[in-house]
């Protein structure tokens, strides 16, 4: 390179250099290889759709455990709340009996004035006794009895009750907890939406 002459240095310089086009040509290449690439299309996600995607997949692992756990725990609920009234409703009225006085002894009262009179007996006829109606008054223990049995007849209603409410909140939940909208907007709709179960001690 020394014994060479200034144009041909100048000449060999400006061959080693790329000139524009090329610089183009190798940039367009570049841009091919990353357009058929996976990597410029993972690189290429933002931070917030990464997020909600990752969201999601995660809501979806909870939520189907939670909603086949409690989804059994009502229907259990209601089984058991269920037998439990037939229970109740059939011992209420087994107990009903006790609580009115026995037709039987007002029967008794009315024959033996009817046979006073047949006898001619007319002045104990005519004192006619109470009614033992009147002067009846169940047990306080019947009643104590009762007020028991209804109270949990109403309190196995109230838990079938919730139980169907309950069933109810968890069908809506799986069916429209995330709605419609873009991928961000139905994250935040179905994070409201399990708040509000929270809020009410569902989990």
């Amino acid at each position: 390179m020394d014994g060479l002459a200034p144009e041909a240095k100048k000449i060999v310089v400006q061959k080693d250099q790329p000139n524009l086009s090329d610089l183009m040509n190798v940039m367009e290449r570049v841009l091919v290889v990353l357009q058929d690439s996976t990597i410029a299309s993972k690189a290429g996600k933002d931070d917030r759709s990464h997020f909600w995607g990752v969201y999601r997949r995660v809501a979806e692992e909870h939520d189907s455990g939670f909603l086949e756990r409690y989804t059994s725990d009502m229907e259990s609920i209601l089984l058991f709340s269920g037998l439990f009234s037939a229970v109740s409703a059939a011992f209420i009225v087994a107990m009903e009996s006790n609580l009115s006085s026995d037709p039987s002894d007002t029967t008794n009262a009315l024959l033996t004035q009817l046979v006073q009179l047949g006898l001619g007996n007319l002045t104990a006829a005519g004192s006619a006794p109470e009614a033992p109606a009147s002067t009846w008054s169940p047990a306080m223990s019947d009643i104590r009895i009762q007020m028991i049995a209804y109270a949990s007849l109403s309190m196995s209603l109230l838990a079938a009750f919730g139980a169907v409410l309950g069933k109810q909140w968890l069908g809506y939940y799986k069916s429209n907890r995330y709605g419609r909208g873009s991928q961000d907007e139905r994250g935040k709709r179905r994070q409201e939406k399990y708040d509000g179960i929270i809020t009410w001690y569902f989990d």
